[in-house]
Order: structure tokens, then sequence, then C-alpha cells
């Protein structure tokens, strides 16, 4: 478990390959965000080259780093202990306890646990920080995910750990979202999908009273 913990409440931001086309949006976009104020980076890129996403991720733990948001690799433990960075893992991506054996007691590590508390609790004992549930609402970045239940954020505030929430979540319905229990409001379309990320992060920001 890493030893900081100001992570663990606000606003999640995931990079999203399609919206962020290539380095020079993404590393603007993500300066943007990381100076409006986050507390935590995700970087996801499904479809880039080995050496774009090294390159790409690279130049993202160094902003996160400086600006003091730890930043979360998709899906890839081994691109994660190469820049230094945590890790999320979907289920069927790699094994919890591999990924914090592989990146050490302070890495934080996420699970994808959909709308299924015994996903999470098992991510728990396998090593997990925090446990991810969604989507709740139609999400352009996870079309075909099944939907999750609010009531999963209220009882799995039981688990003991920062709860995430993920799948359509903008401004108008994350007062739902987070009265519901969630600790990390998880976006990606609410920030890059239109106007300036930091206005948009600004405006999460208010409703999410951080």
């Amino acid at each position: 478990m890493t030893e900081s913990l100001s992570w663990q409440r606000g606003l999640y931001v995931l990079t999203d390959e399609t919206l962020l086309p290539d380095d020079e949006c993404l590393f603007a976009a993500v300066d943007e965000v990381l100076a409006a104020g986050i507390a935590l980076l995700q970087y996801r890129n499904k479809r880039g080259s080995a050496d774009e996403r090294l390159r790409q991720a690279q130049g993202l733990c160094v902003r996160a780093q400086a600006a003091g948001a730890p930043l979360i690799i998709n899906d890839d433990v081994e691109l994660a202990y190469k820049v230094g960075a945590g890790v999320h893992l979907g289920q069927g991506d790699g094994s919890i306890r591999a990924a914090r054996s592989r990146l050490g007691p302070d890495a934080i590590i996420g699970a994808t646990c959909h709308d299924s508390l015994e996903f999470a609790r098992a991510a728990l004992d396998d090593g997990a920080d925090y446990v991810a549930f969604g989507r709740f609402f139609d999400s352009h970045t996870k079309p075909d995910t099944p939907p999750a239940t609010l009531s999963v954020l209220t009882e799995a505030r039981a688990l003991g750990c920062p709860v995430v929430a993920i799948g359509g979540i903008d401004h108008r319905t994350t007062p739902q979202i987070r009265e519901a229990g969630a600790d990390l409001i998880a976006v990606v379309g609410a920030v890059f999908g239109g106007g300036a990320p930091a206005d948009n992060v600004e405006r999460l920001r208010r409703v999410l009273g951080c």
C-alpha cells in the first residue's frame, strides 16, 4: 500500500487515444488537468505501439510526479514497472497478486470489479489498493460493459478501501454517484470530450466539493 493517501478521494482522470490522438494533444491536455488539480491520472492507450506507449507513459510520469498526482497505467504491469507507476487491471488482464510482487508494496494497484462485491473482495485479498465499479451510465469508452447499480457503491463502503465509480459520469451525474458512496469519480469524456480540459476539471471539482 502506498504511503501517500492524498489520492484516495476526488477526481480520477483517464486518457483516451481517440480523444488525444498524438503526443502533442496528450501532453497539452494532461498538463491542463494536472494544473487544475486531480487525485489520480490513468494512462489508457489500447492501440498504440510499444514504443509510443512507453514514450507517452514516460512523459506522463514526469508530469504527474511534478504535480503530485500518481500515475496509473491501464492493464500493463510491465509498462508500469518501466516508468515507476501504478497499474489498473481489468478482469482477465492479469493477476493482482503478481502485479503486487512485480511493482512492490508502494505501487497503487486498482481492479475493475464491474458490479461484483465478490470480485472486489478477491482483489483486495490479492493486494489491490482500490476497487472500481461501473459502468453506471451510457459510456463511449465502455459501451459494451454491463451496467452496474448505484447500490453497489453503497455496499462497497464496508470494504474499507477507496471506491471508484466509472462509466458515463459527468457533472450532471456526479452528485448521485458521490451520494451513493464513491470516493473517486473516474472520467474520460467529461474532461477530454469537448471544451477546455482545465475548465471541465474545475467544474467537476466544484460539483464534488474538492
